[in-house]
Parts: C-alpha cells; structure tokens; sequence
C-alpha cells in the first residue's frame, strides 16, 4: 500500500524539520536525563517516575517517527501565482456562505500546516475538498457534519 502524500508549503515543511531537530537533539537527551534520574529512584515496578519518563520517551519517539513519515512523503506545494483561475492547494480563497450572509477566506494547505484560527485550511477538510478544482462564480454544495452549505467562490489568489 502506497504511503500517505503530506502536501506542504516550504514554509511548513521547514517547520517540521525545525521541530524534527529539536526533538532528536533536545527532547531525546532530556528524556535520556530523565530516565536516569528516575532510575536512581529505586524499584522501577514501582516507580511512577521511571513510568512517566519511558512514556515521555515513547511519544518523543513517535513523534519523531511521525514527522520523519511526514517529511519522506512530503510533496512540496509550488506557488504558481501566475494561476488563480482555479482553486488548488496553496491558493487563498474568499467564499461567500449564503446562510450566514457573510464572507471568508482561507488558504488551503496540506494537513501538516492546517491551522483554522490562522486562516490555513486542510485540503482534507470537507469545505477544501468541495472548493478544489472550482473557479470564481461557481456555487458549490459544501457537506459538513453540520449539514450542508451552500457557498459562492468570490475570489481566488
């Protein structure tokens, strides 16, 4: 089975590798420390220490291995500001929702870099998925598990 493509802008992706150097060569030496410390306790079966430090360590560790995932599949979203007649990954997309009389916009990144609260949509997310591949004008159906939503694409840049 084909790994999971992670769709990023540079910018993100040099947020992971920023997070990614920082875990293997702060957060793992830490945890090391921890563990150490925690040992010197006494009876490891009935150390919550040594417990809670070889769990901090398993996260580290599967973070770790889920950025590295992340990064060997990541598929680099190119800027072509040249193109705005269609909505893709990496556009920015005003929309205007008829139920609520009102517009919004976001830009449409790959789930790594969503974040809502600052604007930046996954292209997984039910309102990306009905946008991409639509053009100004159109009026798309959005289902979202709050029922449907009827938007009309104002602008894309």
């Amino acid at each position: 089975m084909a790994e999971k493509q992670h769709y990023m802008t540079l910018d993100g992706k040099a947020k992971i590798e920023n997070e990614l150097n920082e875990l293997k060569t702060v957060r793992r030496k830490e945890v090391v420390e921890n563990i150490k410390i925690a040992r010197d306790f006494g009876d490891l079966s009935e150390n919550a220490e040594y417990d809670a430090a070889k769990e901090e360590q398993a996260m580290v560790e599967g973070r770790i291995a889920q950025l590295e995932e992340m990064l060997r599949n990541s598929v680099i979203i190119q800027d072509d500001a040249a193109d705005n007649s269609v909505v893709s990954i990496g556009k920015t997309v005003t929309f205007f929702i008829q139920e609520d009389n009102e517009e919004e916009t976001y830009t449409i990144v790959g789930g790594a870099e969503a974040d809502p609260f600052t604007g930046k949509i996954s292209n997984e997310s039910p309102i990306a998925k009905a946008l991409l591949g639509r053009t100004v004008g159109e009026v798309v159906t959005v289902q979202t598990p709050g029922g449907d939503m009827i938007v009309e694409i104002k602008e894309i840049k």
